[in-house]
């Protein structure tokens, strides 16, 4: 099936700003026409033609296995397309900041930042790797995933290129660095592309939004706000064509059965007609699903999950936790945030009993079942197959010597467990290692999903999640019957899930914040806040699992709240379109059936707008006390 690529290009957002004015005027930095790109005979892309514009702030977004870091690869130069054009203006400079660099042949860090730049420009890659605090003297074998990304970036911003192609950029980053990389964009006037699962970072930086969908590429000049609401608009308009295709389709079927016999030799052009409707059908390409995510929850804990007083650790002369005392409640989501090397999972290691403190007692609650999901995916195996990595995890019940798992306590085809998590039947036998990010994050929640668990030990699960995936997961966490420990650098995340967010600052001192981060932010800001100590005589009790926000609602209600008027509108529409077909002459003599119909449908929306207006009136109330 070829799959055909078109670029919408609607014109200046009314909010355009007089220098984006200007750069339109410019000619493009790049232009793509008629790229073709196939993998083992699927085209990927076919007919893909695009450009960008000096000055442009591009979210580059899309599912998971859409094409987004090919299509990023191309722009690039690192992948050369099967056919089509690839445009640069002459003196324009491009760089890219990819996912996974490779650092072979140097022997530090600093070596491979000033890789490409000519010897006058070394004062260049200086100023890059102190903006982005990292020793260049340190091996590439020796660095963290987290240097590894700040010398990433120094690389790019050395380079000074016109435009900037970044792939992921705030993964391993902590909020700190993530902070001033957002400052850093948003100061630059040299175009950049981005893909990153980051809402906050998108939000702030974006200004028009690339959508790269079943091998399509859509283009708004708004920025990553909008995009939700553009692509729920985009699909609304596919389901509504989708069902005229199938009305006139059946229309035309029913004239094939009554009337072709008759009119046989005046009529075959209806009957092709009828032929290349069903073939447009069939050349539909159908949206790809949300993953069948579920938590399975095993029997409640007890109330008191950690029970830790005046616990410290320290390695050598470095504190990382100091006489922290705190109590941790069943239903609880707990947050960790602090900069690399902080401490956040170390303390983590501590609460759940993984790692001794050096003083203090740590008391864990009874009939505790954790489940870990491993931000370096050291659980999955890279030579192993989706198929074994499932068959011969005997946590969910898998022996290697059959095709079936226990999925909340039912038997499961392995098969039909990974179509619920969006993988295709020939990816079944592949090896991990040929996977994604993304499809390993979704591996290894499908493991994590199939255990029991009331306690949920979340070390960085955004990393790599497309925004459909993310959504989901953070709905199955806020419905999650047990406690949630989660350390992650996912500003939006930890607002959208914490009901308490524990501050590391490095030194031992950790804050105790009611609520989510951008919570955090004014909490730690208060004169009279103190950090946890050893000083603290009583346990501090965290926070309710129902997160009150700043409007006096939990999230949930807050999201209700928000979705309301939407669902009043299409109720009122409903009721509009039914009055004026009940108000059609001589419907009840002609066709009592529908006209029946008619009115109990006319009766049903009438009582749920009743509810749903009375629903948002007692939401709007409470948000204001």
């Amino acid at each position: 099936m070829r799959r055909f690529v078109r670029l919408q290009v609607p014109g200046l957002d009314a909010a355009t700003a007089p220098g984006d004015m200007a750069a339109m005027a410019q000619p493009p930095i790049m232009t793509l026409t008629d790229i073709a790109l196939n993998f083992g005979g699927d085209p990927l892309f076919d007919g893909l033609s695009m450009a960008i514009q000096p000055g442009d702030r591009v979210a580059l977004v899309g599912r998971n296995g859409s094409g987004k870091s090919t299509l990023l690869r191309i722009m690039s130069g690192s992948v050369t397309p099967d056919k089509g054009n690839i445009f640069i203006q002459p003196g324009q400079h491009i760089a890219m900041m990819a996912q996974d660099p490779d650092f072979t042949g140097y022997a530090t860090l600093s070596d491979w930042v000033r890789a490409g730049l000519h010897e006058d420009e070394g004062y260049r890659a200086d100023i890059a790797l102190e903006g982005v605090k990292l020793d260049g003297d340190i091996s590439p074998e020796a660095a963290s995933g987290g240097e590894r990304r700040r010398a990433a970036l120094a690389r790019l911003l050395a380079q000074d290129a016109d435009l900037m192609l970044l792939d992921e950029p705030t993964n391993h980053l902590d909020i700190e660095m993530i902070a001033w990389l957002e400052a850093e964009l948003a100061s630059t006037q040299k175009a950049f592309v981005l893909i990153s699962h980051d809402r906050a970072f998108l939000r702030a930086l974006t200004r028009a939004i690339l959508w790269v969908d079943r091998g399509q590429v859509r283009r708004v000049d708004r920025g990553f706000t909008h995009f939700e609401e553009w692509r729920d608009k985009v699909f609304e308009e596919e389901d509504q064509q989708r069902h005229k295709l199938n009305r006139l389709i059946k229309a035309e079927g029913r004239w094939a059965v009554e009337g072709i016999s008759a009119r046989r030799k005046r009529n075959m052009g209806r009957v092709r007609r009828l032929a290349d409707l069903r073939a447009e059908r069939s050349g539909q390409i159908r949206r790809a699903g949300v993953a069948a995510m579920e938590f399975e929850a095993a029997p409640k804990s007890g109330a008191l999950v950690v029970d830790a007083r005046n616990i410290t650790k320290a390695f050598g002369d470095r504190v990382l936790v100091n006489d922290l005392t705190l109590r941790i409640q069943r239903g609880e989501r707990v947050a960790f945030v602090g900069p690399n090397g902080a401490g956040k999972t170390t303390l983590l290691n501590m609460l759940t009993g993984a790692l001794q403190p050096d003083s203090g007692t740590i008391k864990l609650g009874v009939n505790l079942v954790p489940a870990v999901f491993d931000q370096n995916r050291a659980q999955l195996d890279p030579k192993q197959t989706l198929w074994t990595s499932l068959t011969e995890d005997p946590t969910i019940g898998g022996s290697g010597r059959n095709d079936q798992i226990m999925v909340r306590g039912v038997a499961r085809h392995v098969v039909g467990y990974l179509k619920d998590f969006l993988f295709a039947d020939e990816q079944v036998r592949s090896p991990i290692s040929a996977l994604s990010g993304g499809e390993k994050a979704r591996l290894l929640l499908a493991r994590l999903m199939a255990q029991p668990s009331n306690l949920l030990i979340l070390d960085e699960p955004t990393n790599d999640l497309d925004v459909e995936t993310l959504d989901l997961l953070q709905e199955l966490v806020d419905d999650f019957d047990g406690t949630v420990l989660l350390v992650s650098h996912d500003r939006d995340f930890i607002d959208r899930i914490a009901t308490t967010t524990l501050v590391l600052d490095g030194t031992g001192n950790v804050t105790v914040c009611a609520g989510g981060y951008t919570d955090s932010l004014s909490q730690r800001t208060t004169p009279a806040e103190t950090p946890v100590s050893a000083n603290t005589k009583k346990p501090t009790q965290l926070a309710p699992a129902t997160k009150p926000s700043k409007s006096g609602l939990s999230f949930t209600e807050s999201h209700r709240l928000k979705s309301l008027p939407k669902v009043i509108a299409g109720l009122e529409a409903d009721i509009a379109k039914l009055t004026a077909l009940l108000a059609t002459a001589n419907l009840y003599s002609t066709d009592p059936a529908r006209f029946a119909k008619a009115t109990d449908a006319l009766s049903d929306r009438q009582k749920k707008l009743g509810s749903a207006e009375e629903e948002w009136l007692s939401l709007e109330e409470q948000s204001q006390t």
